[in-house]
């Protein structure tokens, strides 16, 4: 992806990407009309951002994606809404270089994960935010993760490092 590409879809992703995060936290659920907002940023921005076979390449990605995700939904391993955002994701970033997105995806999973944490552990914050993410049974050591958190991290990393060569 180019950094004007990314420049195109950067002002919706952080939007979107903030509404999953917060939402996957609060709720532990992604909501469907968060992802169908990226969907539908992808149909219209990305045939001006992004070159025809690209994008049209971006919706087999997606698919592969989408399906992947179902059986790992199935196998009790995933969220359906962490398969579904991560479908829509990968209509963005289907150019992105595998080894690239292994190390973003590490990072941005462990960052977020700690953060969580972290955060989740000061009285003050719990407080104020009441979140299902911190309230499941045996937080900090087991519990469930809002994988939102790191999967909007890492669309939304993946487009500020491609436009940051730039400046």
């Amino acid at each position: 992806m180019t950094a004007s590409a990314a420049l195109w879809f950067l002002p919706f992703t952080l939007v979107i990407g903030l509404w999953v995060a917060w939402s996957d936290m609060k709720t532990m659920k992604i909501p469907n009309r968060a992802v169908l907002a990226l969907l539908l940023v992808y149909l219209i921005i990305g045939p001006l951002a992004l070159p025809f076979q690209i994008w049209l390449w971006g919706w087999v990605v997606g698919l592969c994606v989408l399906l992947s995700g179902f059986v790992l939904n199935a196998a009790g391993a995933m969220g359906g809404g962490d398969a579904k955002f991560s479908a829509a994701m990968a209509l963005i970033m289907a150019q992105i270089d595998l080894r690239v997105l292994a190390v973003l995806t590490c990072a941005t999973v462990l960052g977020a994960f700690a953060t969580h944490r972290i955060f989740g552990l000061i009285p003050a914050l719990r407080r104020r935010f009441a979140w299902d993410s911190w309230d499941r049974p045996g937080f900090p050591l087991r519990s469930d993760f809002p994988m939102g958190l790191a999967l909007a991290g890492i669309l939304n990393f993946y487009l500020l490092f491609t436009i940051l060569p730039q400046f």
